[in-house]
């Protein structure tokens, strides 16, 4: 930059030509990151480039500088939920040398360990419901634990033999249990006493949904889902 740029105040107006596109800041904003290549450029340290209009010239990514720049005046890294050029982004910062941004853009560390997984449960609960009845009648629910942890399932058949009667085949990692119309309220009891034992077992709730369903003319469907999960070591044989 030459002397007569080094005059320019902190908060002066500067116009960047980045790639085509121009964008309009400060010279207290380029210069956030002493270290970065803005920060030398604005400095004065290397030689700068301008078009014919007089505005600084960098031959970069035009679209993608609007996050550099924005990362610039807040330090945040906010990008669209459907961003997919976090590739291109990166390699945008590297050009700039802004260490804060590289390292917001360097891949996520893992949740766990190597030599630790994330066990899974799935609980669901499934009603069919008469659509013409008042009040609206149950005709069948039923409660399915799936789960690839055996001693969870073996717990559930020893711990809830109170349940015994409904309970259903217990093969591909499922527990079910089905209720007709008559005892259905007793799926809601059961369903509290599970989601306590799971839990007790170590698992947190991640998260839970609802889905309703019309199959039939004179029934509808409605399931809730619950996903639980707990870290588990990696067993080595």
């Amino acid at each position: 930059m030459d002397n007569g740029d080094g005059g320019h105040r902190r908060n002066s107006p500067v116009t960047l030509n980045v790639g085509g596109h121009l964008y309009t800041t400060t010279l207290s904003t380029l210069q956030r990151y002493p270290d970065s290549m803005l920060g030398a450029m604005f400095r004065g340290d290397f030689p700068t480039t301008k078009d014919s209009k007089g505005n600084y010239f960098i031959d970069r990514d035009g679209t993608l500088f609007r996050y550099i720049l924005n990362f610039l005046r807040t330090s945040e890294l906010t990008l669209p939920s459907d961003f997919s050029e976090k590739d291109l982004l990166r390699k945008e910062a590297d050009f700039y040398q802004i260490e804060p941004l590289i390292e917001c853009l360097q891949d996520p560390k893992p949740l766990y360990p190597p030599d630790i997984f994330e066990q899974i449960v799935e609980l669901s609960s499934t009603r069919k419901l008469s659509k013409y009845s008042n009040p609206v009648a149950v005709i069948i629910t039923q409660l399915t634990v799936t789960a690839k942890a055996h001693s969870l399932r073996e717990g559930i058949c020893k711990n809830f033999t109170k349940w015994s009667k409904h309970m259903m085949d217990t093969r591909d990692c499922q527990v079910s249990f089905t209720f007709g119309p008559c005892d259905y309220h007793q799926e809601v009891n059961l369903r509290v006493h599970l989601m306590d034992y799971i839990m007790k077992q170590g698992f947190t709730i991640r998260n839970t949904r609802v889905h309703h369903m019309s199959e039939r003319a004179n029934e509808n469907t409605v399931e809730h889902h619950w996903t639980f999960c707990r870290p588990a070591r990696i067993v080595v044989d």
